[in-house]
Parts: C-alpha cells; structure tokens; sequence
C-alpha cells in the first residue's frame, strides 16, 4: 500500500479560521475550506490577529512566514508590496501572514518583536529563524529558501 495516498496536510482557512485536513495531492488543486468553501489559497498575504496567528502557526504543515509591521511604519509600507509579490510567488507552497504590531502590541510582545519590520519563519508550529528589515524580493526569496533547507 502506498502510504502517499494517506499523506494529509492540515492548514487554517483565513476566511472563518477552520483548521482544515485534506490529501496533500489537492494541495495543487485549489483546495477549498470544508466549513466556509473559499480558496485556502488566495495569493495574497493573510491578514492575522494575535490568536489566530498561533492558529495559522500550531495548525499549519505548512512553513509559515509572518511580517510584524506598523502602519506608521516607513519601511513597513515600501515593504508591503514586495511581500504581496512574494506572497503571490509561492503560491501554495507556504502560509504568508501579515501582523500589524500596532492594532497587537501583545502579540509584539510574545514574540519579542524589538524592530520592524520584522520577518518570523515558522515550520511545524516553531520558530524556524527570524530576520529584522525590509529585503528586496529576490533576497526575500532566497532567503526563505536558505532557512527551509537547512532545516
């Protein structure tokens, strides 16, 4: 029996927080949330509060990347569309989480954000590495890349 076939992936719907277990050959064919039925996929960065950013985290087999930012933040907003981008780039490959620090300065303090933006990279519900600037989208990617394989 090919244990392949059974291989689930579990992520969180961004539209009603359902956490969602599925074959992971449907992770290339828009899987849709079986409480809500929108895209788990969108191409876009999710927009997370402080509890359901540990839910996206706990709950995701997927690597998940937030950015910790603030509106008034200079940097942070030249960022933005470079993180769309990137968003857009990995598609369904891993999670893309936004976290404004201002509207969750406790979520801030959990996870000892001191600059933004900040870039946390998180991969079986752990921090994996983290990095404080904004990065054109290239060195973003590699970047990324780099910390998932030497993990």
């Amino acid at each position: 029996m090919n244990q392949d076939v059974d291989h689930k992936i579990k992520l969180v719907c961004e539209h009603c927080s359902a956490t969602n277990q599925f074959p992971v050959e449907k992770l290339d064919h828009e899987p849709q949330c079986g409480k809500c039925h929108n895209h788990l996929f969108t191409g876009k960065p999710i927009i997370v509060n402080s509890q359901s950013l540990i839910k996206h985290i706990e709950n995701s087999d997927l690597p998940v990347l937030v950015d910790f930012w603030a509106p008034w933040c200079g940097p942070c907003q030249a960022f933005a569309p470079v993180y769309e981008d990137f968003a857009q780039s990995v598609g369904n490959q891993m999670r893309v989480l936004k976290l404004d620090t201002e509207a969750n300065q406790q979520a801030a303090m959990d996870f000892n954000i001191r600059s933004i933006p900040t870039l946390a990279l998180f991969g079986g519900g752990r921090e994996l590495n983290r990095m404080s600037g904004a990065l054109p989208l290239p060195q973003l990617q590699q970047w990324v890349v780099q910390q998932l394989t030497e993990e």
